[in-house]
């Protein structure tokens, strides 16, 4: 017996056929990542100022301005952000950079780090 032809609308439809979607890009973290680079540098300079607990008076709100005016600025500028977001994130690090002890190096701040998009930077 004979089979007739199998005509290509007769076939199932495969992946090939099937319209490809681009892939979904993976979201931007919601720290710039020169802010998050500004935080680590300013929270490692507590290393060196640990042992100064006279100066804490000036250090403290120094170290909060130096990371909490520029995040703010970046955040703003470069990634867009909305002012009550951009200021909610930029007080967040700038009272992680004022805790007079270094936090990068604890799991405390290898979270704020690893939200802020830190792995991204390796690549």
């Amino acid at each position: 017996m004979i089979q007739p032809p199998i005509l290509k609308t007769d076939l199932p439809e495969t992946t090939a056929q099937k319209p490809v979607e681009p892939a979904a890009q993976p979201a931007a973290p919601p720290i710039h990542p020169l802010s998050a680079g500004l935080l680590v540098a300013v929270d490692n300079l507590w290393n060196l100022a640990d042992w100064a607990v006279v100066t804490w008076w000036m250090t403290v709100p120094l170290s909060f301005l130096s990371v909490f005016l520029p995040t703010l600025w970046l955040q703003r500028q470069l990634r867009k952000d909305r002012w009550g977001m951009a200021l909610a994130k930029a007080l967040v690090l700038g009272l992680v950079a004022a805790i007079p002890t270094s936090l990068t190096g604890t799991p405390v701040g290898m979270a704020l780090l690893a939200w802020a998009g830190v792995d991204r930077w390796r690549r």
